[in-house]
């Protein structure tokens, strides 16, 4: 998909980019008054003809219908901002893209990231919320997680004991599991790409490696993501296919979530890669039965040996977290809200189509912005009513670990000890 097509014109100080064609001039009640602006009326007023309004979009203090309130992050081609929706008032992150640095390559990388986030919807995965292009700059309008990373929490406060784990893992897996039934591939899998919302909740982000493919046997042939979550088959250089890598990088990631280490480390590439390759690992002691066979059952150096996602979703070590592996939201879908017959709506629609009519969106305006996709204000303003009703119906709950299950294994080993040290057939001298 060409970034050509996210294009659009960005002319100041009169016409805005998210101008909404809103016409107020000579608009009277029965009366002969003028009527009462709705908020959206008021806000699309203020960004065309308010002068402080508008240095403010000009110099990047407002994105759209979005206040900048301070930069939160930075990559090689990218900021991330914090803002708040100038409606609703809930707090997004917004990464800031320079065009003219992206090369081809990047862009095309970009198209599919954007591509990949529109398709999912997922309590576990960071949401795209709108798509927002000037003349210089692309802005992707993001879920905002403030609770930092799960690898810089690791690195400063030491591996998870074993029940926040699980939790942490079940989450990361119910979200690998969906992208996967989606045919989507995230290819860069790693403790720095999982966030942890402010409700404790955690998600997979980045998704600039991320593919779409027809099927799970789809051949792939490109080397991406952290080289320490690489999976053998993309050191040998050979094509690979792409469930297995991401269950890979779910392996190291798991391994250093529990032990606060990584399974294979070297202090230079080609070490690093003849370690992966061999796939010789030690887990320490404290680490539990159930665990540890997960753990090997994930980081066989054969992709075809290897662990698929539904044997670790029925493992045993998780077969005490109860958490929806899949999950059932309304779709993205706003012409819903116009073209629903009275009373086909959920909840969580007429809760949002309420909370659009308060704000001045009219269902005539909904229309008006069919196949936009999240490249429209109205349609963003709609994902994020989406996300909030979602969530006050608890979509995004934690799991919960129901008890300890029992390590068969373990214990069997202890009782067999125990018969040895008291059997009536014989008598330790």
């Amino acid at each position: 998909m060409p970034l050509s097509q996210y294009q659009r014109s960005f002319r100041m100080p009169r016409h805005s980019l998210y101008s909404l064609s809103v016409s107020l001039d000579g608009r009277q009640d029965e009366e002969g008054n003028s009527p009462q602006l709705t908020p959206l009326e008021q806000l699309t007023t203020e960004m065309c003809q308010d002068e402080q309004t508008i240095k403010e979009l000009v110099v990047g203090h407002r994105v759209g219908f979005y206040k900048v309130r301070g930069e939160i992050g930075s990559g090689t081609f990218s900021r991330v901002k914090m803002a708040f929706h100038a409606l609703t008032k809930d707090k997004v992150a917004i990464k800031v893209l320079d065009k003219l640095r992206l090369d081809v390559k990047t862009q095309k990388q970009l198209s599919r990231e954007i591509s990949c986030m529109e398709a999912l919807q997922h309590a576990n995965i960071v949401r795209l919320y709108e798509v927002v292009e000037s003349h210089n700059r692309l802005y992707l309008v993001l879920e905002y997680a403030g609770g930092g990373d799960l690898h810089t929490h690791i690195c400063a406060e030491g591996r998870l004991p074993e029940c926040e784990a699980k939790i942490t893992f079940a989450q990361i897996l119910s979200a690998i599991n969906y992208m996967h039934t989606k045919n989507i591939i995230h290819r860069d899998l790693k403790a720095e790409n999982v966030l942890y919302a402010c409700n404790g909740c955690v998600k997979v982000v980045d998704f600039g490696f991320s593919t779409v493919v027809t099927n799970d046997n789809d051949i792939l042939n490109t080397f991406c993501g952290s080289p320490t979550y690489a999976a053998p088959e993309l050191f040998r250089d050979d094509c690979y296919l792409g469930p297995p890598v991401d269950v890979w990088a779910m392996g190291v990631l798991l391994f250093f979530m529990v032990t606060g280490t990584m399974p294979f480390r070297a202090d230079t590439m080609g070490k690093l890669r003849l370690a992966v390759i061999e796939g010789v690992f030690t887990l320490p002691s404290w680490v539990s039965g159930p665990c540890r066979r997960l753990i090997c059952g994930i980081l066989k150096p054969l992709p075809a040996e290897r662990y698929v996602v539904d044997q670790m979703v029925g493992c045993d070590w998780l077969l005490s977290v109860d958490y929806p592996w899949t999950m059932s939201l309304v779709p993205f879908n706003p012409m819903r809200l116009a073209d629903a017959p009275l009373g086909e709506l959920s909840d969580e629609e007429e809760e949002i189509k309420g909370t659009l009519e308060e704000l001045g969106v009219t269902t005539e305006r909904i229309r008006s912005n069919h196949g936009k996709g999240l490249r429209s204000p109205i349609n963003g303003l709609y994902s994020i009513l989406l996300h909030r009703a979602q969530k006050g119906r608890g979509a995004e709950t934690l799991p919960v670990v129901k008890g300890l299950v029992r390590d068969h294994k373990r214990e069997g080993l202890r009782a067999y000890r125990g018969l040895i040290h008291s059997s009536k057939l014989c008598a330790l001298q």
